[in-house]
């Protein structure tokens, strides 16, 4: 068996040139959609994503504003400026790049976005409406594999999904958003993580596997059933003989997982260029609940 490769670049795209054509229907240069981002520090993977949104925003149509922050912003002061934003009718959408210092409260910051403007889908308020089936803004990553799902045609009722990694941005949400009854969903959901002894046993029983551990490929072929589909969320650098002496690989042996799974999505190109898709979606959508619209 040779896997289907899922093109999540392309895939991308389409759902990027969707909210590009939304936006210009329903908006005008006075009054579109708008995100706000506070990057705290200089972190040079959150600058490189920051500046991706940007771009992104621009090319949709989006009003976008980056707010940088020295890393010894006070946490009042943060607080402060979310609140200034969660009042600011221009704005519609307020993300606060993660992670933040560690003398600032995460989820305290969390917590102090709107509901209204979480287009990062974090907030308890959003979590809580995601985790009883009802309309919210789903955190992006996971939003964005469900697309893939939906776009390749991938049935998932009844397919037992297994979910490697439980953290509140990819395992928790997906895990959620898969067991829902509805044609997204409407699957049996198992999530494995570091207290299992032995995760082999659990992994071989998936229909649908979506590994988020931050392992470098350390899902193997073995580990795999025949037909499985596979979706990697690890993005990890292991070194290489490259000009950047690094090479980007997922959480799962891409080459071994090719012989045996029906679908798969490559690292890169896979899930990660979703991310940021979802995220215009989100923020269309936040613009709309707000202007009736």
């Amino acid at each position: 068996m040779t896997a289907i490769r899922i093109d999540g670049k392309a895939t991308a795209l389409e759902v990027r040139e969707e909210v590009r054509l939304e936006v210009a229907e329903i908006s005008d240069a006075d009054n579109r959609p708008g995100l706000a981002v506070i990057l705290v520090g200089d972190d040079p993977a959150s600058q490189i994503y920051v500046r991706s949104k940007g771009k992104a925003c621009e090319k949709a149509g989006i009003f976008s504003e980056t707010r940088k922050r020295p890393a010894d912003i006070t946490e009042e002061q943060l607080l402060k400026e979310i609140d200034e934003l969660n009042n600011d009718p221009k704005i519609h959408g307020i993300l606060v790049q993660l992670p933040l210092p560690k003398h600032i409260d995460e989820q305290k910051v969390i917590e102090a976005i709107s509901p209204d403007k979480d287009v990062d889908g974090f907030h308890p308020y959003n979590v809580g409406r995601m985790m009883i089936g009802l309309s919210t803004f789903f955190p992006a990553t996971p939003a964005g594999i469900v697309e893939l799902l939906k776009r390749y045609k991938i049935e998932t009722k009844g397919k037992h999904v297994v979910v490697i990694g439980r953290s509140n941005i990819v395992g928790k949400p997906i895990a959620n958003m898969m067991v829902q009854k509805n044609e997204t969903g409407n699957s049996l959901v198992t999530i494995v993580h570091s207290a299992a002894k032995d995760i082999t046993p659990y992994v071989k029983q998936a229909d649908i596997l979506v590994a988020a551990v931050g392992r470098p490929e350390f899902i193997t072929k073995d580990m795999l059933k025949e037909g499985v589909v596979v979706v990697d969320v690890g993005i990890n650098r292991v070194e290489a003989d490259t000009p950047k002496g690094y090479r980007v690989v997922g959480d799962v042996a891409y080459d071994e997982a090719l012989e045996v799974a029906s679908y798969i999505t490559p690292v890169p190109g896979g899930v990660g260029p979703m991310t940021i898709a979802m995220l215009l979606k989100n923020t269309l959508k936040a613009y709309k609940q707000s202007s009736g619209k």
